[in-house]
């Protein structure tokens, strides 16, 4: 990017920032996640290093908040507030000690660094003034210098102490939030009285504390933790970590999840363990706060800009972040969908590199408005493909381009047919089908399904190899597999004499497949991994499976008129029962045993699984499940029994603690079982 594109694109930043700050902090009416605003802020915030004489005075970077509201009475701060910079790795934590420590050898300090980790709450930000014991004043952060007085509406939430344990001078800093259980029943009325609903706990803690009525506020019971001893008469404690202990002492609630870490390993182990853990408890966590304990240390480091050096907010991999399409293209799948792509400036997102994410289909291009040169948010939530989400417009430069879906398909040439489809969470739409049943691309993404992961699971022969085998014209069809032989694979590139044997070791050893596998790998049009097991418990056999009729598939729950023509349809096909036939001469034995039941652990339990597991893979939770007899569904409802939560969990986690359904983690989980 050269200087002139720099510049237009940092005009732009500014402005879309700004308006987000200005939407978030003083109309209480965001419009996007933080994770979204905090993307915008580092990709300005990297411009800005990279061309430092294009840093704009009033670049949202040098302030902490907006405009007060003109609603409340201005009150002017005591104690400058200052925001924390952030990190999202353990090299940006690295760094931020090595400054840390270069600082403090020029300042001669020979203390021994250590921190203490905090968790990063997602509420309001509040300073409160007492004298003499007596809450005074609560303010809102505002501007950093001038906030507004919230006393009344403060002295609503329970949790906040009007009188101290002991008559003391003092200022602190707390967190104002609300749980999503509460958040849940606010936004029912909300919904009833034709009011827009709260997008988060924290917009909905901000918009009450902003309420005129103080009744309004105790109808919505505010919860608060208080973790800053900012100033006073009172003499500060040394620490950082007896600061915590003192602020219980005087009667404040303080959030009890802290620790002291001595080094980059304790502090990287506290931030997974509360990445994998946040889901348990009833507030929003987006992060840790990691402080340098010692006060004398935190002195001797001070301020730049407006952020403290000694302490920064390290924050979890966002879910939502924002990037920018430079280009589309089109996709065709095994079944002949053709798949708007959008191909992506890359972007860090739940802490993976993200290239590309679905647009859906033509409605839902349509629906977002997208155009090529947009700036999108994309949004991740556990295992979930990437996917566009919303378009920022006002970050357009004019030179975006219109997208069209394609009249052929784009890899044979074929017409294509217009079908109605029905998307979970997107509704109906209609989306675009190649009508040649032979074309190369459906051929290939056939053939990559069937050696895919949750079927033949062949080690080797990943979507690269697929296609070049098929390119070669060694794959036609996916009883070729079992057929090939090292002397076919040594002429190509890519394989010399080892990772040709071991592929052909691979095709070997695939060869035995359970009856529910094997069914899926057929990639039958509606059909997939639970569809597949209910199909095998049911028959039991491909035998039987082939004789397949609609007096039968009706005796199998969740199996609709849809799914079950489709599967009749696929068995009745002469090719396709011919495949069957190659798959079994070339070596392919099936074989099935219904998992015996253990009784009175988990017997008609439903549970969800969201994140990554540390001790199972998705597969093995999964059989252990229904070993034990219970269910794996993949959707929270009030039925639902427990929800386990690992390592980056989704989305599922909230809308558990929406529904009040009980959330586990990994330790609870293997529990059950024994």
């Amino acid at each position: 990017m050269d200087k002139q594109e720099a510049k237009k694109r940092i005009d732009k930043l500014v402005e879309q920032v700004d308006d987000l700050r200005y939407r978030y902090h003083v109309l209480d009416d965001p419009t996007v996640s933080d994770s979204i605003y905090d993307s915008l802020q580092q990709e300005l915030k990297k411009l800005e290093e990279q061309f430092p004489d294009l840093k704009r005075s009033d670049s949202p970077l040098q302030r902490i908040g907006g405009k007060p509201l003109e609603k409340f009475v201005k009150v002017k701060h005591e104690v400058r507030q200052w925001s924390f910079n952030d990190a999202f790795s353990k090299e940006e934590i690295t760094d931020w000690q090595e400054r840390i420590l270069k600082l403090l050898e020029k300042e001669e300090q020979k203390s021994k660094l250590e921190y203490v980790c905090e968790l990063k709450i997602d509420g309001l930000h509040i300073v409160f003034t007492y004298e003499k014991g007596l809450l005074k004043l609560a303010a809102t952060r505002g501007d950093g210098i001038i906030g507004e007085d919230v006393t009344q509406n403060i002295k609503t939430i329970n949790s906040v102490p009007l009188r101290l344990k002991r008559p003391v001078d003092v200022i602190v800093e707390g967190e104002v939030w609300l749980s999503e259980k509460q958040l849940q029943e606010i936004n029912k009325q909300r919904k009833i009285s034709g009011q827009p609903e709260f997008a988060n706990p924290r917009n909905a803690a901000a918009g009450t504390i902003r309420q005129l009525d103080p009744k309004v506020v105790a109808e919505r019971k505010l919860d608060c933790f208080v973790y800053d001893w900012s100033g006073g008469k009172e003499k500060l404690p040394e620490t950082q970590f007896d600061e915590l202990g003192q602020l219980k002492e005087l009667g404040f609630k303080v959030n009890s999840h802290y620790r002291i870490c001595k080094n980059i390993d304790e502090i990287m182990e506290f931030w997974k363990k509360w990445q994998k853990e946040r889901g348990k408890e009833p507030y929003w966590i987006d992060g840790i706060v990691v402080k340098v304990n010692q006060r004398s240390l935190q002195n001797a480091l001070g301020y730049v800009g407006k952020a403290p050096r000694w302490a920064i907010a390290f924050k979890f991999p966002a879910e939502e972040v924002t990037t920018v399409i430079e280009d589309i293209k089109v996709q065709v799948g095994r079944l002949g969908t053709l798949t708007p792509v959008a191909e992506l400036r890359p972007v860090k997102l739940a802490g993976t590199t993200v290239k590309r994410a679905t647009l859906h289909n033509e409605d839902q291009i349509r629906r977002l408005g997208v155009k090529i040169g947009d700036t999108v948010v994309i949004r991740k939530a556990g295992e979930i493909i990437p996917e566009v989400v919303s378009v920022l417009p006002k970050l357009r430069t004019g030179k975006e381009k219109e997208f069209k879906m394609p009249t052929k398909c784009p890899v044979c040439g074929s017409a294509v047919s217009k079908k109605e489809i029905i998307e979970k969470g997107l509704g109906k739409s209609v989306a675009l089908f190649c009508t040649n049943k032979f074309c190369f691309a459906q051929k290939q993404r056939q053939m990559i399904h069937f050696v895919s992961k949750k079927a033949f699971n062949i080690d080797g022969l990943g979507q690269k190899i697929v296609i070049q085998l098929m390119e070669e014209g060694l794959l036609k069809t996916p009883a070729d597999i079992f057929k090939l032989e090292k002397d076919d694979l040594l002429p190509l590139e890519r394989f010399a004499e080892k990772s040709a044997a071991n592929l052909i070791e691979a095709i070997k050893q695939a060869k035995d497949l359970t009856l529910p596998r094997f069914i899926f790998a057929l990639g039958i049009a509606h059909v997939g991994e639970e569809t597949a097991i209910a199909l095998a418990d049911y028959f039991g056999s491909l035998e039987k499976l082939k004789d397949v009729d609609e007096s039968m598939l009706e005796k199998i729950a969740d199996i609709g008129p849809v799914v079950s023509q489709s599967i009749i349809k696929w068995f009745n096909e002469k090719k396709n029962l011919k495949l069957l036939e190659e798959l079994e001469n070339n070596g392919v034995k099936i074989s099935w045993q219904k998992p015996k039941i253990v009784k009175g652990q988990l017997a008609g339990k439903k549970i969800v699984v969201t994140g990554t597991l540390e001790s199972l893979s998705r597969e093995e939770a999964k059989e252990k499940i229904r070993a034990a007899g219970g269910d794996w569904v993949t959707s929270v409802s009030k039925n639902t029994d427990y929800v386990v939560v690992g390592q980056n969990p989704g989305s599922k986690a909230g809308k558990a603690r929406e529904l009040g359904v009980k959330i586990i983690d990994e330790k609870e989980f293997l529990g059950l079982f024994e």
